[in-house]
C-alpha cells in the first residue's frame, strides 16, 4: 500500500463564534495542509508508470480550491461555514476533492499553526460504529 501527499498553503482569516477564548475574535493564520491519496498498486502504463498518481494531477484539483475559496479569504463566508475550525476546513476540502473524483482520496490535513492540526479521513476507511 502506498500513500502520497501534496502540500498546499494559504493565508486566511476566520472567527470561531462558539469558542470561549480569543479565537472567537476575527484573526488570521498562515495555514498549511496536505492531501493524501492511497493505492494498493502503482500505474503500469503511460507517463505515470511506477506512480500512485502524478503530483500535477492532484495539484490541478487542489489549486482552484486554494485560489477561489481559501487564500486571502474570510473563511466563514467563502466556505459557507459558521465556525470554520481546522476540522471543518479539512472536511470541506475533502468533500470538494471527493466531488471532483480524485481517485484514492484518503485524507486531508490542515495545520492551523506549526503545532496544531486536524486530519479528516474518508468515512469509508473508518465507518462509525
Amino acid at each position: 500500500m502506498w500513500i502520497i501527499y501534496k502540500e498546499f498553503s494559504f493565508e486566511a482569516a476566520h472567527q470561531l463564534p462558539h469558542h470561549e477564548g480569543k479565537c472567537r475574535r476575527l484573526h488570521g493564520h498562515s495555514f498549511r495542509g496536505r492531501v493524501y491519496v492511497a493505492s494498493d498498486r502503482l500505474k503500469t502504463t503511460g507517463s505515470e508508470t511506477g506512480m500512485v498518481m502524478d503530483f500535477s494531477v492532484l495539484k490541478a484539483h487542489l489549486d482552484p480550491l486554494v485560489k477561489n475559496y481559501l487564500d486571502h479569504y474570510y473563511l466563514n463566508d467563502s466556505l459557507g461555514l459558521e465556525s470554520p475550525t481546522s476540522e471543518a476546513i479539512a472536511a470541506w476540502i475533502f468533500a470538494k476533492l471527493e466531488e471532483a473524483g480524485v481517485p484514492g482520496l484518503h485524507s486531508v490535513e490542515v495545520l492551523e499553526t506549526c503545532t496544531s492540526a486536524a486530519r479528516y479521513f474518508s468515512p469509508r476507511l473508518f465507518p462509525l460504529l
